[in-house]
């Protein structure tokens, strides 16, 4: 029996077609749509605080973002927030540290930003993750170029931001014994992240 070849060519090759051309443009799908959208978004919210010559957000512009999310500018959610950026300049948001934050977060209005915080702090109170932010305050905190050490002041005030809710005896121990003593002027990376040892496993 011979098979009407041309009439299934034709019916086959359509539907194969027009599946292929479906599947395999990614840019036609809801869900590109949807996040190139919300991209967008998160690029209009960044300039909102960004400075307008320069094109990046600056303490300026972080201080009015902080106004407008109801949290003052030296809370440690806006220390999460530049982690979760992985922002390399204190006081600083470039629009691709931004994006990668937010778009995380998933907040690209200041409303939904002010709800994510939260969890943010969640995420980042969770042991196996802390560790990792706790790594990144002390390197935010490296403001000059190949800047090795932070100063005993800014690491006394780092600590009880960081651990004083968690280790409070600790940290009120260690902050008193260096405001006393003279032999160090700046706390390098090694003894920073030993004291946290310290208070996981030797107190």
């Amino acid at each position: 029996m011979n098979m009407p070849r041309t009439s299934f060519k034709k019916t086959g090759q359509s539907k194969s077609t027009s599946a292929v051309n479906s599947a395999g443009d990614p840019y036609r799908s809801p869900s590109y749509k949807a996040s190139s959208k919300e991209l967008e978004r998160i690029d209009q919210f960044y300039y909102a605080y960004a400075n307008r010559s320069s094109g990046i957000i600056d303490p300026e512009g972080i201080e009015k973002m902080c106004a407008d999310v109801e949290v003052d500018y030296t809370d440690i959610k806006i220390l999460m927030l530049a982690w979760k950026m992985q922002a390399e300049k204190q006081g600083y948001f470039t629009l691709e540290e931004w994006r990668r934050g937010l778009n995380t977060l998933r907040a690209d209005t200041i409303a939904k930003l002010k709800k994510a915080l939260p969890e943010l702090e969640k995420e980042v109170r969770r042991p196996t993750t802390f560790v990792d932010f706790y790594t990144y305050s002390f390197r935010y905190c490296l403001t000059e170029e190949k800047q090795k050490s932070v100063d005993i002041e800014s690491i006394c005030q780092l600590l009880d931001l960081l651990l004083g809710t968690q280790y409070r005896a600790q940290v009120d121990y260690f902050v008193e014994y260096l405001k006393m003593q003279t032999d160090y002027k700046v706390i390098n990376m090694d003894q920073w992240m030993g004291f946290y040892r310290f208070c996981n496993e030797v107190w």
